[in-house]
């Protein structure tokens, strides 16, 4: 069984309810199609009569829950909420009745808090900035969050690297270029992603193009810092740095570039060391490597709000559907 067949297991044996706010495109009723037939969640689709009809012509999504904005009983609730939550920011109830009904992830994310929902799946036609801020300014951070970051899930076919394959990639869609403090925390909240969805131990290599001081640069010097940090705020976890790619992990390279090291040649959880370097390695992984790459899958917020990339097909959809339920399972 595949890695998304397990998770789709584990999200059917507790379901949980996922809003899909993006009426707007056919992907979202593909994905919802294959997501109720399956079982893998309850579905939410936010949207008007008019958007629904046109964009899930000869699909069966007959057992989500459709909710029109504009004419459903709790919207004015929702208002209320977003006014009181961002009244120290000058929001009115005009500007808020507009956003909620212009911008459906705000409205998606108003249920959530309400505790109308568990998750939410954003981001086929909208910016990973338009998904994310609607959560950020609602939902809020989890409890002893240092750093709300993304990481991208890659399953990688007939792969002796990783775990059988499956890595994490982190910082892969949100946060530019994380200072030695951030890098530590992304580090930190990608090994807990790792171990609940993949349920296997993390073994975290810190990014470079050096190791082990290979190279002389202060981009190195970030790595080595955020390293020290790292083993510092998480000593039970395994962890090393800084690593080249291949010395983290292939075995035979680990071995000869950092030796008596524990996580050279067995990594899974990648932490690159900014963002241009993390997105270009995901789409390298994902479109040479014909890798499964779900995500951005973010970490660190109170309830699970998820992106997707605006090249993303219908199943990529389904298969972030199932890792938010688990995520929410775990909340």
């Amino acid at each position: 069984m595949g890695f998304i067949d397990v998770i789709k297991q584990r999200a059917k044996a507790d379901k949980k309810t996922i809003i899909l706010p993006e009426s707007m495109d056919r992907r979202t009723f593909e994905a919802a199609e294959k997501i109720l037939a399956e079982g893998v969640a309850n579905l939410i689709i936010i949207g008007t009569p008019e958007q629904v009809e046109e964009n899930s012509k000869g699909l069966d999504i007959s057992g989500a829950t459709i909710i029109n904005p504009y004419t459903y009983e709790k919207t004015q609730e929702y208002i209320d909420l977003f006014v009181e939550l961002r009244k120290n920011k000058g929001m009115t109830e005009e500007k808020a009745r507009e956003i909620v009904l212009n911008d459906y992830a705000y409205y998606g994310c108003l249920m959530i808090k309400s505790g109308d929902a568990d998750g939410l799946v954003s981001g086929a036609c909208h910016s990973t900035a338009d998904t994310l801020r609607p959560c950020l300014q609602i939902i809020k951070t989890k409890p002893g969050t240092k750093l709300v970051s993304a990481f991208f899930l890659i399953v990688v076919p007939d792969c002796e690297y990783g775990a059988d394959g499956t890595f994490i990639f982190a910082d892969s869609g949100l946060n530019q270029n994380p200072n030695p403090e951030e890098l530590a925390a992304i580090a930190g909240s990608s090994a807990e992603s790792f171990e609940l969805l993949v349920e296997k131990e993390p073994i975290v290599a810190m990014l470079s193009h050096s190791t082990k001081g290979s190279a002389k640069h202060a981009d190195v010097d970030k790595v080595v810092e955020a390293t020290a940090i790292a083993k510092e705020q998480y000593p039970d976890l395994k962890l090393d740095g800084e690593l080249q790619l291949d010395a983290a992990i292939v075995t035979s390279v680990g071995a000869s570039k950092a030796k008596g090291s524990d996580v050279a040649g067995k990594a899974n959880v990648l932490i690159f060391p900014d963002l241009d370097a993390g997105n270009i390695g995901y789409k390298l992984a994902q479109r040479l490597a014909k890798a499964e790459a779900y995500g951005p899958v973010t970490q660190g917020i109170a309830a699970p709000v998820n992106d997707l990339s605006r090249g993303c097909s219908a199943d990529d959809i389904v298969g972030v559907v199932a890792i938010t339920a688990v995520q929410a399972q775990a909340k």
